[in-house]
């Protein structure tokens, strides 16, 4: 579902309230306004208003507040603030953006916009004038509608276009987010024009942000109109909301450039729905988009690490690279997302990404990613702040749900640097405990120069038994060599199912005598064989679950954003108390350890959105798959589906949106069983 946190209307069910525009509607209820409200329509400008020639940066409060009472003058002066003194000014951060709930429920007598009293007292003008003290600008929100998307509904701007634009410049608005609800199914390209136009004829420069959800392909339209335009719905703090988002952006690189960005909307980063390690994904990936990067946590709450990831200047130049040029996706097969992006100086980026839930080997070249043949490459690790020699391979073994991000250039002082080293894991580390299981680490020489006196370390928890069964160190290894390990790992008997933490590290020198060390984590995970016999799999530990929209419920329906907020399992009136409640794009993971045979279940779009909702399931063994339903509408009754699950280790169940994006993909694995 494209969700909107307490903003669930796209067009509005209670009517026109209130006069759109003085007599023209009509007792018979005439809903669409004929023009705009100025007297005469200011010509169009000019392609192009000169601004946001590279992404937008800087903060929305609507991701860590929505309208709670929180979000007020006080805050919004407190971000302004911290941007200064924690330095995200000087990274790049400008914009200090107000989001929905700030004005009053009503228009005054003469049609004017006034802000909420109690949430800011001294009026909107009064607060960009402390943060334009700051040397910050300072942005506001409405609706391409009738009103805004919160459920109160707050004033739009449908047929106020004119006078609220110059309301806006006369406060000293520098960003104007337009949102989409209750838009009367006024044409969007007609609505977002009129906006446009009217901020033009106010003659201040205001940034000009879409936000229609991606509806009706604005990456087609939007680039002669507005500054930047939404590409998908809205986020949520989820590895499998900020996932799908991803998705739906990455091919859209054409369209973007300077002063004309997709949006993939704000970043979670701090927010506390993902790991740090899930963070700087979101981080990563977006700069690698070029996508706009509006901070969304409550900065006054935040801890190092969110301050460590929002203020990585090497990133942050990833994404405000003057080129403006959009990453795009050189290979993505087996969740293993490799994504380059040209830079102004000759250089590219390359992200190697992991979508899984354990670690994967991705990898490229340098040539792949669009530089000239070399005898050897710069290779910058953006994240670790290191620079190594490569031959030209571009690799590594990237954590779950990671992402190695590196600059990369044809540079002749590549000798300077030691060589590159790539440290793999050529096992699965599924570990039952009591037992002892066997894993193989490798330390390869990706670059052109040797790599001396090498050596290998694996660690794990306290109390795991962690033992080298082969040598752990190489006194050289050439371009293209690797130093393999095998080691005997066990987990103590007792141990908990659940993830847990290695560590494989590597020490060497380079030519030069330069000693280097690089290490990577990895995710063992403590897994237990499923009981002879038939039953429930919402009954089993899950081994790695990622949801569209909030968390994977037990027995429940997907319900909303919030763990145990769904409802009863409902398939065309039929109801199941067993199963599994997501939402697309969804997979989650469980072992059976090569004990079960079948995968059973009764499977549809849950009752509870009503006439939406489009998904496909997928029943994978071990990475091959092994039944799928095709599409399955909300029309549809439960429809049975089986899979033979024979030998597999892992099973995985996914769930897509049948391909026409997401929109109210609510998802029931109902009666889902397993035999073993």
């Amino acid at each position: 579902m494209r969700h909107l946190p307490t903003r669930t209307t796209r067009t509005s069910h209670r009517g026109v309230i209130g006069a759109l525009l003085a007599g023209l509607l009509c007792a018979a209820g005439a809903t669409v306004p004929a023009v705009a409200d100025s007297p005469a329509p200011a010509p169009a400008p000019q392609a192009g208003n000169g601004l946001a020639l590279t992404p937008p940066m800087g903060f929305n409060n609507w991701n860590s507040t929505h309208c709670r009472a929180e979000f007020n003058e006080a805050m919004v002066k407190g971000i302004a603030d911290i941007f200064v003194e924690k330095g995200l000014k000087d990274a790049g951060y400008q914009y200090v953006n107000l989001d929905d709930c700030w004005a009053k429920p009503q228009r005054n007598a003469d049609g004017k916009l006034e802000a909420d009293p109690q949430r800011f007292p001294n009026g909107i003008k009064s607060v960009a004038d402390y943060v334009h003290s700051k040397g910050l600008k300072i942005g506001i929100y409405t609706s391409a509608g009738t009103k805004t998307c919160d459920s109160v509904g707050l004033p739009g701007a449908l047929g106020h276009e004119y006078s609220d634009a110059q309301q806006f410049a006369d406060w000293g608005i520098d960003y104007l987010k337009y949102d989409n609800c209750n838009n009367q199914g006024v044409d969007a390209r007609q609505r977002y024009t009129t906006m446009r136009d009217a901020l033009a004829a106010t003659g201040r420069p205001i940034v000009y942000s879409i936000c229609e959800w991606g509806e009706n392909k604005p990456w087609e339209w939007a680039g002669e109109i507005g500054n930047l335009w939404r590409t998908t719905g809205d986020i949520n703090d989820s590895w499998g909301s900020m996932l799908s988002l991803m998705k739906q952006n990455l091919p859209l690189a054409a369209a973007a450039g300077p002063g004309h960005w997709n949006d993939p909307d704000m970043l979670e980063v701090g927010n506390g729905g993902m790991t740090d390690t899930e963070y700087r994904t979101h981080f990563s990936m977006w700069s690698v988009m070029a996508a706009p990067l509006l901070i969304g946590s409550d900065l006054r709450k935040a801890g190092p690490e969110t301050f460590e990831i929002l203020s990585n200047h090497e990133v942050i130049a990833v994404d405000q690279d003057p080129l403006g040029k959009q990453g795009t996706v050189l290979s993505s097969t087996g969740g293993r997302w490799v994504v380059t992006k040209e830079m102004q100086d000759g250089s590219r980026v390359v992200a190697l990404f992991n979508e899984k839930g354990s670690a994967q080997r991705i990898s490229t070249t340098a040539e792949a990613a669009g530089l000239p043949k070399a005898t050897a490459y710069t290779m910058r690790d953006l994240w670790e702040h290191t620079t190594y020699n490569t031959a030209g391979s571009v690799s590594a073994t990237v954590p779950a749900h990671g992402t190695v991000l590196l600059r990369i250039a044809a540079d002749r002082k590549w000798a300077a640097h030691p060589s590159a080293v790539e440290l793999g894991l050529n096992a699965s580390p599924l570990i039952e405990a009591g037992r002892t299981a066997a894993l193989t680490t490798t330390v390869t020489d990706l670059g052109r120069t040797p790599a001396t006196k090498v050596s290998a370390a694996l660690t794990g928890p306290s109390g795991w038994q962690v033992k080298a069964a082969s040598p752990t160190g190489s006194p050289a290894l050439p371009t293209g060599r690797a130093l393999t390990t095998r080691w005997k790992v066990s987990a103590p008997a007792g141990t908990a199912t659940g993830t847990y933490d290695l560590k494989l590290t590597a020490q060497y020198r380079s030519p030069a005598g330069t000693r280097v060390r690089s290490t990577v984590p990895f995710q063992a995970h403590v897994v237990v064989a499923p009981p002879a016999g038939a039953g429930y799999l919402s009954d089993l530990p899950q081994l790695s679950a990622a949801n569209g929209w909030g968390p994977v419920e037990k027995d429940t329906s997907n319900g909303e954003s919030k763990a145990g907020d769904g409802n009863p399992l409902t398939i065309g009136g039929a109801v199941f108390a067993k199963g599994l409640g997501v939402h697309a794009d969804s997979a989650v993971e469980f072992y059976t350890g090569g004990a079960c045979g079948a995968v059973t279940a009764q499977v549809g779009v849950d009752d509870e959105q009503g006439a939406k909702g489009t998904v496909a399931f997928e029943v994978w063994a071990d990475g091959t798959k092994v039944a799928s339903t095709g599409v399955l509408t909300n029309a549809m009754p439960a429809q049975p589906l089986s899979a033979d699950v024979s030998g597999a280790q892992v099973v995985r169940l996914v769930v897509t949106d049948g391909g026409d994006g997401v929109d109210s993909d609510h998802a029931d694995w109902a009666d889902l069983r397993i035999t073993c």
